[in-house]
C-alpha cells in the first residue's frame, strides 16, 4: 500500500511531489526502520573514499542506498550526539553537553524518535548502545532495552590474558587495544548482532511494523578485535596522518590533551604518544572497522533472508568522527571536521540506489526525516530539516550550512569554510579559527586574522550567533 503523505510534505512543492508519486508505488504505508547506530565511527570506509579499509558490507549498503558525504554530527561527544539526534534538538551550552548526558533529564517534555515511533503503532527494540544510558527515556521501547556491556562485569570487554592480568592488579584499564584468538561472539558486538539477528525474525512473525535499533560499541576505545581482522591490515600499509601536527595558529581553545585515551594503560600522563603506539591505535581502529563491518553484514544478511528488505528502512551513522592523530589529536571532543563529520547512510524502499549526496546535513535532520519516509507527523519540537528530497534528488540545492558545537566553542560549517568561535562562561568570545576547505581541506592553516576575509568571518560570526540565538527555543507539545 503506497504511504500517505502528512500535508507538511507538500509544502516541500510540486517538483518533489510528483517525483514522489513516481516511486510511490513501491513504498509503504508503515515500512519497518532497522537503526545502526555506530560508536565513534568516523567517515574512515572504502565507501567514503578510504581504500585502505576494509568495510564490504557498509560499502554494499551504500551501493543500494543514499550515501551522505557531508553529514555532521551536532556535538561530538557520544551522549550528547546521541541525546540530540533521538530527539531531533540540537544541543546548547545548557542541555546535551557532554558523554553522560540523559536527554530526559535535558528535555523531560521531549518525545523520542524510538518513542514517536512506538505511539504509531510500531513495535520498538533496542540492542546495545543506543541512548548512552540504558534507562534513558525508557518510554522509547516496547521491550527492556538490552546491552551486553551493561551486565557485563567490565565494559571494556577485554578477552587476551595480557588485558585481564593487567585489571588483576588494580589497575582500572588495560592496554587500548588487543588481538584476540576468539570468535567474533566472544566480543560484545558479535552478541548484538546475534541479539539482532533473533529479534528480526521474531518481529517478521509477529507481523507488526517495527523500530529495531542496534547500538555497536566498536570502534569505540579500546580497539578490541578478533585477530584475523587485525590481519586484514599488513602492518607496512598503516602509516602516520601527514598532518600529524597542531594546525598553523590554531588557538589554545582548539586542542585538548585526548584524556580519553590518557586513562588507559600504556599512554603517557602527557605529551604525544610514541609514532610505535601511534601505529598501534590506528591498526587497532581499521581492525575494529572491519569487526563491525562484518556484524552489520550479518545484520543486512538475514534482513535479506527473511525477505524483509523490500518493506524495511535502513538508516547507518556514526555518533560523531574520531581523531587518529590529525592535527596532533585523539579521540573526539573537537571543533574541527574530523571529530563533525561522519557517516549517514539511508536505504529506503522506493528510491534509487546507489545515490551520493555533497549536500549538508546534519544529524538533527534524521528523526524529522524518518518521520516523513514512514508517513507520520513530525512533533513540535523537531529543530532539523527533513531531508526526503535530497533521496528524491541528491542534486537540488539545500542547506547553505550546519551546525555543531562542543564544550565552549561554536561552529558553523558550510560547503566552502569552518569557522569557529568560543565564549567563556559569561558568553564573551576569545578566540576563533577559520578554515577554507576550498584550499585548505585538512584544517592545517587557521587563517581568521588575514585582512582578506575579513567579510567572510563577519558573516560567518552573524549567521552562528543568529543560529546560537535560534537553538534555545524548543517547543514541546
Amino acid at each position: 500500500m503506497a504511504v500517505k503523505l502528512s500535508l507538511k510534505y507538500y509544502a516541500i512543492g510540486l517538483f518533489f511531489i510528483a517525483g514522489y508519486s513516481l516511486a510511490a508505488q513501491t513504498r509503504y504505508e508503515k515500512p519497518n526502520i532497522l537503526f545502526i547506530a555506530v560508536d565513534d565511527l568516523r567517515p574512515e570506509l572504502a565507501c567514503y573514499g578510504h581504500p585502505i579499509v576494509k568495510s564490504p558490507n557498509i560499502d554494499k549498503l551504500a551501493e543500494t542506498g543514499h550515501m551522505f558525504l557531508n553529514a555532521y554530527c551536532n556535538v561530538p561527544v557520544c551522549g550528547a550526539s546521541r541525546a540530540s539526534l533521538l530527539t531531533g534538538i540540537r544541543p546548547a551550552n545548557n542541555r546535551f553537553v557532554g558523554y553522560n548526558t540523559y536527554a530526559k533529564k535535558d528535555m523531560p517534555e521531549a518525545v523520542s524518535l524510538p518513542e514517536h515511533f512506538r505511539k504509531n503503532g510500531y513495535h520498538t527494540i533496542s540492542n546495545g548502545k543506543v541512548f548512552h544510558h540504558i534507562d534513558d527515556i525508557p518510554e522509547s521501547w516496547s521491550e527492556d532495552p538490552w546491552n551486553p556491556a551493561v551486565d557485563a562485569s567490565s565494559y571494556l570487554d577485554y578477552q587476551t590474558d595480557t588485558n585481564l592480568d593487567i585489571l588483576k592488579n588494580g589497575i582500572s584499564r588495560g592496554l587500548p587495544y588487543e588481538s584476540a584468538n576468539v570468535s567474533d561472539d566472544k566480543y560484545f558486538d558479535g552478541q548484538i548482532a546475534a541479539k539482532t539477528i533473533a529479534d528480526l525474525q521474531r518481529l517478521k512473525e509477529a507481523g507488526t511494523p517495527f523500530f529495531l535499533a542496534a547500538g555497536f560499541l566498536k570502534p569505540h576505545l579500546p580497539f578490541n578485535a578478533p585477530e584475523k581482522y587485525w590481519n586484514i591490515y599488513p602492518q607496512d600499509k598503516i602509516h602516520l596522518p601527514e598532518n600529524y601536527f597542531r594546525p598553523e595558529n590554531a588557538p589554545d581553545a582548539a586542542i585538548h590533551d585526548f584524556g580519553e585515551l590518557r586513562s588507559y594503560y600504556g599512554i603517557p600522563a602527557d605529551g604525544p604518544v610514541s609514532n610505535d603506539m601511534a601505529l598501534k591505535l590506528i591498526h587497532g581502529y581499521y581492525a575494529c572497522v572491519s569487526f563491525v563491518d562484518a556484524q552489520i553484514g550479518k545484520v543486512l544478511e538475514a534482513l535479506e533472508t527473511l525477505g524483509l528488505v523490500e518493506n524495511t528502512i535502513v538508516v547507518l551513522w556514526g555518533d560523531h568522527g574520531w581523531q587518529l592523530g590529525e592535527h596532533s589529536l585523539w579521540c573526539k571532543h573537537a571543533n574541527f571536521k574530523t571529530s563533525l563529520n561522519s557517516p549517514l547512510i539511508i536505504r529506503a524502499p522506493g528510491f534509487k540506489e546507489n545515490q551520493v549526496s555533497a549536500a549538508l546535513v546534519e544529524f538533527v535532520d534524521v528523526f524529522p526525516s524518518l518521520c516523513d519516509l514512514a508517513g507520520l507527523e513530525k512533533p513540535s519540537q523537531l529543530q532539523g530539516k527533513s531531508f526526503l528530497p535530497l533521496l528524491e534528488n541528491a542534486d537540488i540545492p539545500w542547506k547553505d550550512a550546519v551546525y555543531s558545537r562542543f564544550s565552549l566553542g561554536e561552529s558553523i560549517i558550510t560547503s566552502n569554510y569552518l569557522y569557529t568561535e568560543w565564549f567563556d562562561k559569561e558568553g564573551k568570545p576569545f578566540a576563533e579559527m577559520f578554515y577554507d576547505h576550498r584550499i585548505d581541506p585538512d584544517e592545517n592553516h587557521n587563517i581568521v586574522n588575514e585582512p582578506a576575509i575579513s567579510e567572510t568571518i563577519k558573516n560567518l560570526r552573524k549567521r552562528l550567533h543568529k543560529n546560537m540565538n535560534q537553538v534555545k527555543k524548543v517547543t514541546t507539545d
